[in-house]
């Protein structure tokens, strides 16, 4: 199965691409590659094709025609497609939405050099500017296709990259996406996305040591992946802020064990 891989800006969503290209012999489309096999074959540059892109809406859709046609044409390959809207236009793939933290997203592209295209004057500046810019697009595909690119109901899996690193996030994104296609058509059709968040990023960092004596007697109840509690808690979310609406005690075990993540649902 492919995977469509999408997310806030900041996220990671390049490095887990190399990752999956370089450990595991994925293919990578991104919206860039898709653009040069369009420009390649009208016999433009890529340059040319972008300017052709800012006055005309049929390119988007044209970009869209070709990544489902991809899709199409190589059923039996390993491809993860790093596209905003790629999850909307290949048919048979596992969706993924990786979040992070407004504040990680800003660090992480202040002290990146992107280039001059995107530069930023202070971490503050950075978190602004992501902001803005999540809001653009947002408004940009609803207009184009009337979809909410930022619903989590869109995806098979939201992971958080807050607090990970880049190989943990590849091993459990292709943990999740093994256990999905064992699924049955039926049981995919029923399922709601899985949504892991760090502990952390619930805003439990760490734990006293009168927490930790009091927590000393409650065993574990681990998923069998051994990366999360199967118990859910409950969330709610503001943009990119999560709040916890219940479920400390089972958050805490988590950050008591080690464990990476927690299993969430939206409230």
């Amino acid at each position: 199965m492919h995977i469509t891989l999408t997310g806030n800006l900041g996220s990671g969503k390049s490095t887990i691409c190399k990752l999956l290209k370089g450990s595991y012999g994925y293919e990578i489309f991104s919206t860039g590659t898709i653009q040069r096999t369009i420009a390649d074959e009208m016999g433009l540059t890529t340059l040319e094709l972008n300017q052709l892109m800012c006055t005309d809406k049929k390119y988007d859709h044209l970009i869209d025609d070709t990544t489902t046609r991809i899709a199409k044409e190589n059923p039996d390959k390993s491809l993860i497609f790093d596209s905003r809207l790629a999850w909307h236009f290949v048919e048979e793939s596992f969706k993924v939405f990786l979040s992070v933290s407004l504040e990680v997203a800003a660090q992480r592209v202040f002290h990146d050099n992107r280039g001059s295209v995107e530069s930023y004057q202070s971490i503050e500046d950075a978190m602004e500017q992501l902001k803005a810019r999540a809001q653009t697009e947002d408004r940009r595909y609803q207009e184009l296709y009337g979809l909410d690119y930022f619903n989590f109901s869109n995806y098979n899996l939201i992971l958080d990259s807050t607090n990970s690193a880049p190989e943990l996030l590849t091993e459990v994104m292709l943990e999740e996406e093994k256990a999905y296609e064992a699924l049955t058509a039926q049981e995919r059709a029923a399922g709601k996305p899985k949504i892991l968040v760090s502990p952390k990023r619930l805003g439990i960092e760490s734990l006293t040591e009168e927490e930790m004596e009091r927590l000393a007697g409650i065993p574990s109840d681990p998923a069998p992946s051994g990366r999360y509690p199967k118990a859910v808690v409950k969330i709610s979310r503001d943009g990119q802020t999560f709040c916890l609406a219940d479920g400390e005690e089972i958050v805490r075990l988590a950050v008591r064990d080690g464990l990476p993540f927690v299993q969430c649902k939206m409230v």
